[in-house]
């Protein structure tokens, strides 16, 4: 079937409006079966698209789906800053809040313009963590093929799950970052064999100077993203877990290595139900495709 109203979006930009993730969103078609809209990302030269639904439930929340050429996810980060960007341009508002509905769980968003585009925020809500067994860190760091001098010399790997779990893997610096090269069948086997989005091979802010990583997930068929927001809510989650700090607020660029340069906003408080987290980007709404 053919999609009228394909909007691209570049997701999560710097500071100055460059790069992004590009994403396709459009309103959902009650009609439209799950190949259909697997195929809207590749048709759209993107590698996630985002599908509006145009029903409201009784809170308010309006439910948005998200898909891969491959799959659909439970939950996509940079989608969802993508898809409350349009949802604003829609509009004559400068702000506009609301509630999403994705994968079974329902969160709060704001949409806000700037100069430099739309500025999108959204809770992320529980982030759990745990250390890896030691096979599941064994196949993930061989399938990335990291040398013995690329970890991180105080950091150590997690599991985070925010809803899908994923890897975040630290490295010792942005030359080490720059230096993975991943087996993608490898690391698609190892992946799919624990239950696990992907990897976030990151090095850690360091006082007013962001994070940088790079987000590979080939099981769900995208073999590394610009800008995977959900990662960087889960990082910020992880570093406020190991410094016993009240809050954490990171800035982590993406994108380099594909020249897409991304960047993604985070936060990270403690509650009474454990760690939340709120997440932000910048948006550029393209058009028409």
């Amino acid at each position: 079937m053919s999609w009228p109203d394909v909007t691209v979006v570049d997701a999560c930009v710097r500071r100055d409006g460059r790069g992004g993730s590009p994403t396709a969103v459009t309103d959902d078609d009650p009609a439209a079966t799950d190949a259909d809209r697997r195929a809207v990302a590749a048709a759209a030269g993107t590698s996630h698209a985002a599908f509006l639904g145009p029903e409201r439930a009784p809170d308010g929340s309006r439910p948005v789906r998200f898909f891969t050429a491959t799959a659909e996810l439970s939950g996509c980060g940079h989608g969802t800053v993508a898809a409350q960007a349009v949802r604003l341009a829609r509009t004559a508002l400068d702000e506009l809040k609301g509630r999403q509905h994705t994968g079974g769980r329902t969160f709060d968003t704001v949409a806000i313009r700037r100069s430099a585009g739309i500025e999108v925020w959204f809770d992320q809500g529980l982030v759990a963590l745990r250390d890896p067994a030691p096979d599941e860190h064994t196949a993930i760091v061989a399938a990335l093929g990291l040398t013995p001098d690329d970890p991180h010399p105080t950091d150590a790997p997690r599991i985070a799950a925010p809803g899908a779990p994923r890897m975040l893997i630290p490295v010792h610096d942005r030359s080490a970052l720059l230096r993975v090269r991943p087996h993608l069948g490898s690391l698609t086997a190892a992946c799919r064999r624990y239950g696990l989005l992907g990897c976030f091979v990151y090095v850690p802010p360091v006082g007013d100077r962001p994070g940088a990583a790079r987000m590979f997930a080939p099981a769900i068929g995208v073999d590394e993203d610009v800008a995977n927001a959900n990662s960087t809510g889960c990082l910020a989650a992880h570093l406020l877990d190991t410094t016993g700090a009240q809050t954490v607020e990171i800035e982590v660029e993406q994108g380099d290595t594909l020249g897409r340069p991304s960047s993604v906003l985070a936060s990270a408080r403690r509650g009474p139900a454990g760690i939340t987290t709120r997440v932000g980007g910048l948006a550029v709404v393209r058009g028409g495709h």
